[in-house]
């Protein structure tokens, strides 16, 4: 293995000042996703499976860029990236999310704030099922995944033929605090079992030809895949 070229490699460790200043210095939040974010933080723990702030303003960008009419969510926890992909939609587009629970009750409030809930589509229920429910002629511009990490290869492959030439995947957590590259160092059970199937389905999608990817050190790790 050849060493890296003069510069090719650079690291900037993202401290939480750094972090705010990103925040700081990318357009300011609207008042809903404020709201949205403080009441997630009042949750302790659970909040930590929240999209940052930042992350929720690049749903949002490339959402509008790519013109979507039909956004996938997978994994709607307290509405997040809903509302950011809902944000971002051509007009008469909707977003389908869903989750296993919509037991936190933040998510409907938020959305009908902004306005929105006539756009997103909430399903409660097993992921697989409401993919699988989708109609047959369904085409989807753009698709968020952030649930249960072992299903991530199966979400992908029910999402893949319906995802239209130059649509988007969005794949959250896969670096998984770095455990992706040593996934036996992980905490035993739920873990490090999320562990292998990060690390299996990064190898997967990066082998898929049809597909165009790259990760970014964007929180816990941000897939972007284009379908050529």
């Amino acid at each position: 293995m050849t060493p890296p070229r003069f510069g090719e490699v650079k690291h900037l460790p993202v401290t939480q000042a750094l972090r705010d200043y990103m925040v700081r210095h990318s357009s300011p939040l609207d008042p809903v996703t404020a709201s949205l974010l403080d009441r997630t933080a009042e949750l302790g723990h659970p909040a930590l499976m929240q999209v940052p702030a930042e992350q929720a303003t690049l749903l949002t960008l490339l959402t509008s860029l790519t013109g979507a009419t039909v956004a996938i969510d997978v994994g709607t926890f307290t509405g997040l990236s809903a509302l950011s992909m809902a944000r971002g939609l051509a007009p008469g587009g909707r977003v389908i999310t869903c989750d296993v629970t919509d037991d936190w009750g933040i998510a409907r409030e938020h959305w009908e704030k902004a306005g929105l809930t006539d756009v997103i589509d909430f399903r409660v229920g097993p992921a697989l099922e409401t993919l699988r429910s989708l109609p047959a002629d369904l085409v989807v511009d753009i698709a968020f995944l952030d649930a249960d990490k072992d299903n991530y290869e199966n979400y992908y492959r029910l999402l893949h033929p319906r995802l239209r030439s130059g649509g988007l995947l969005l794949v959250d957590n896969v670096l998984f605090n770095g455990y992706v590259m040593a996934p036996d160092y992980a905490d035993p059970g739920v873990m490090r079992d999320s562990a292998h199937a990060l690390a299996a389905f990064n190898s997967v999608l990066a082998a898929d030809e049809s597909m165009d990817v790259v990760i970014l050190p964007i929180s816990d790790g941000l897939t972007v895949a284009r379908k050529k």
